[in-house]
């Protein structure tokens, strides 16, 4: 079958053409999938998107109507997409439902470190031959208290590590795990978490009830040297109200791999003509915030993991079968 692949990473290309090699025919794009793009796709039968596509019901008609019959998204949320319009076009949509969770939950922790311990001002100041010490001084994360919030298997990760330090672990979500619990940790309800933790976790997926589940009266709740990092989704977070509690002087460090309008900008180079989102460019400029382009699945192993889902999603298509990645037909 004819796949053309949209939003397709230099590092990703080679690992995504060598998976595809001698099963089906592959053309990968750089270019993100959306209405405007949606055209290229014609006479393709298969497209595979990335997480930043703009899968809306006009995207879909273009695509239907260019002879595409299935769109697998190479990642695990599917809030980009609309399951229902794609069902009355006759589109089958996959996605993958898991890969490495400790890719996330390792890099929710690196920027848990980074902006705990200032790693981004210390290394661009000793680039610059500037070894001061001045505004670096951190806290040992070790008895800390920690706020996991959403434990399925990428919070249990963020957990065992969290436990590995040597800290005081807080969960919650709507179903306890009992892995988190064997870990020491306390289920609490959210406003407790939100008062008590010295470092709060997002691992929850977007769904209406959790946008903006990070609002002003969340961070309100928040201790004032509190530490956020969100490597979940990017509208967990009123990204607003963070910048008005950091103008605030409040918030010791927030690491961000996501942004609730990452869409467009991420993935993308904006070095020379910059970004029209005041909200991002602010964030950027506070000292004690990291920003990383939704890359805590950027890893070898979830990479390889993702395509090689990819793959069997095509070839469960090919042959007619529902997979257990299948989201349309429901």
């Amino acid at each position: 079958m004819e796949i053309l692949a949209y939003g397709v990473q230099a590092d990703e290309r080679p690992l995504l053409e060598e998976a595809f090699t001698g099963r089906h025919e592959l053309r990968c794009l750089s270019v993100f999938l959306n209405r405007d793009t949606a055209p290229l796709a014609a006479g393709h039968p298969v497209v595979s998107s990335s997480v930043n596509a703009e899968l809306d019901a006009e995207t879909l008609a273009r695509l239907a109507a260019g002879g595409t019959k299935l769109i697998a998204q190479r990642s695990t949320g599917f809030n980009n997409i609309d399951l229902d319009a794609a069902e009355k076009l006759g589109l089958t949509v996959a996605r993958v439902s898991h890969y490495s969770p400790y890719a996330v939950a390792e890099h929710a922790w690196a920027l848990a470190l980074a902006v705990n311990r200032r790693l981004t001002r210390a290394a661009y100041r000793s680039r610059e031959f500037d070894f001061r010490l001045d505004g670096l001084l951190g806290r040992d994360i070790h008895g800390m208290t920690v706020g996991v919030i959403g434990t399925g298997k990428i919070g249990e990760c963020f957990a065992r590590i969290a436990h590995g330090f040597g800290t005081e672990l807080l969960g919650w979500d709507i179903e306890r795990n009992p892995a988190c619990e064997e870990l020491g940790m306390a289920y609490t309800e959210l406003d407790e978490l939100l008062a008590r933790a010295d470092l709060i976790s997002l691992h929850v997926p977007l769904l209406p009830a959790t946008h903006h589940l990070i609002d002003a009266r969340a961070l309100d709740r928040m201790k004032d040297d509190a530490i956020l990092v969100n490597s979940s989704r990017g509208g967990l977070v009123d990204s607003a109200a963070l910048v008005e509690t950091l103008r605030a002087g409040r918030l010791s460090g927030v690491g961000l791999d996501v942004y609730e309008e990452e869409t467009g900008v991420f993935f993308t180079d904006r070095s020379i003509q910059g970004i029209s989102d005041d909200v991002l460019a602010r964030l950027v400029t506070f000292p004690q915030v990291v920003v990383t382009s939704h890359q805590a699945y950027f890893t070898r192993t979830a990479v390889g993991q993702i395509i090689e889902a990819t793959v069997r999603n095509v070839d469960d298509f090919a042959a007619g079968r529902r997979g257990e990645n299948t989201l349309v037909p429901r």
